[in-house]
């Protein structure tokens, strides 16, 4: 498929991890792309949201050559002494059966991992272009498929290309070019938020999880100097009924144990818990990846490894295209990804009620919060007995 007198071989919408890592992919493997991301650098640089690889996201970028991205970030797997409190009772995960060749995962903040992935494609030569507007797919369903945009001066452009790689995200213009008769959509509504805070305050250790009966909570690193933090609340509730007072006093009363308020607070924002999957991942020439095809509940940490995972095999799937003329892997793309996506679904849902049901009993019952209390427990180890009185 080379020499095909379009102006690239692949678009790629979007210039967050998604869009980025495949587009690194490609560049290593010499087929040509274009990377169109409707931010300005400086922004995209800066955006803050997940914050941890597991080691499978961290093994793919190994593969890739790109394991510098989260070079400073390793952690190792729940096993190495991040704790869980329990009503204020410091709980250790359990450690694996088997530690040997273990690739360790990563708590590295998103902004980060978005930053250098930019950087290294940015000095191999890609084309990435900031700015990009109004960006509309056209063709997706022929041979001849095209993407256009206005650019950072208000210029009308387009791009021709074979394939179209939708990686704008959960509210992007990508998925909105399959037809609705096409594209199914499944989503699951846990039943409760989280109050998401932004806070000047490093963590440490990268992240403490909380049960309690108030309800979940968490302190996770974005970086050396700030921290994310979670706080479970009602679908109803807002950002003005969490002043910065009620939100260090309320993971305080969760952690059980006293916590130290860093600096000041920079953001807030309600996020209802939910999974959603899209179906089909493939419609003619366009391809979607990430967040376009699917959100997963934030309890399992999983966003940004899904995300590598659906790039990497898109990845595989064109240069197998453009090299062999073999189309069955891509072919399989829909197929292949929605399996994996499906399987980390089901894995986040069992986490998530796990976690929230064992805490506060007022969302599913005292029943539900048994069950889960006993499921928590196969997960951990067993309490460290008290210290005899000398």
């Amino acid at each position: 498929m080379t020499g095909t007198g379009k102006d690239t071989t692949v678009v790629i919408v979007g210039g967050g991890v998604a869009g980025l890592a495949l587009g690194n992919f490609l560049l290593r493997e010499k087929i040509r792309c274009v990377v169109l991301e409707k931010h300005d650098r400086a922004y995209v640089e800066q955006r803050q949201r997940a914050g941890s690889l597991d080691a499978g996201g961290v093994r793919l970028l190994d593969e890739w050559g790109l394991g510098a991205a989260v070079e400073g970030y390793s952690h190792g797997d729940l096993d190495s002494g991040l704790p869980l409190l329990i009503d204020g009772e410091r709980r250790l995960w359990k450690r694996g059966d088997d530690e040997e060749d273990e690739v360790d995962g990563a708590f590295c903040p998103q902004q980060i991992l978005v930053r250098n992935l930019i950087g290294v494609f940015l000095r191999d030569g890609g084309d990435l272009r900031f700015g990009a507007q109004d960006v509309s797919l056209h063709g997706i369903d022929t041979d001849e498929p095209l993407v256009r945009y206005r650019d950072a001066d208000g210029a009308t452009r387009t791009v021709t290309c074979d394939f179209v790689a939708g990686a704008d995200g959960y509210r992007g213009v990508s998925r909105t070019a399959i037809p609705e008769d096409v594209l199914t959509c499944s989503a699951h509504e846990f039943g409760y938020a989280w109050l998401t805070v932004m806070a000047q305050a490093p963590a440490d250790p990268p992240a403490v999880l909380a049960v309690h009966s108030r309800g979940f909570a968490a302190q996770i690193t974005r970086g050396p100097k700030a921290s994310r933090l979670y706080l479970q609340c009602p679908l109803t509730d807002t950002v003005e009924q969490w002043p910065d007072d009620r939100v260090w006093s309320e993971l305080e009363a969760r952690f059980g144990e006293p916590v130290k308020v860093g600096g000041p607070i920079t953001s807030k924002q309600v996020v209802p818990l939910r999974g959603v999957v899209f179906s089909p991942m493939s419609h003619g020439r366009l391809h979607l990846l990430g967040d376009a095809a699917h959100l997963i509940s934030p309890m399992s940490a999983q966003g940004m490894s899904l995300a590598l995972h659906d790039a990497d095999v898109l990845a595989r799937a064109i240069v197998r295209q453009v090299t062999e003329n073999d189309a069955s892997l891509l072919d399989g793309y829909s197929d292949a990804c929605l399996d994996h996506t499906w399987e980390r679904q089901a894995s986040a849902v069992w986490m998530t009620q796990t976690m929230h049901d064992a805490g506060d009993p007022a969302y599913e019952g005292e029943f539900r919060r048994q069950i889960a209390r006993k499921n928590l427990e196969t997960m951990l180890e067993p309490p460290t007995p008290p210290h005899p009185a000398s």
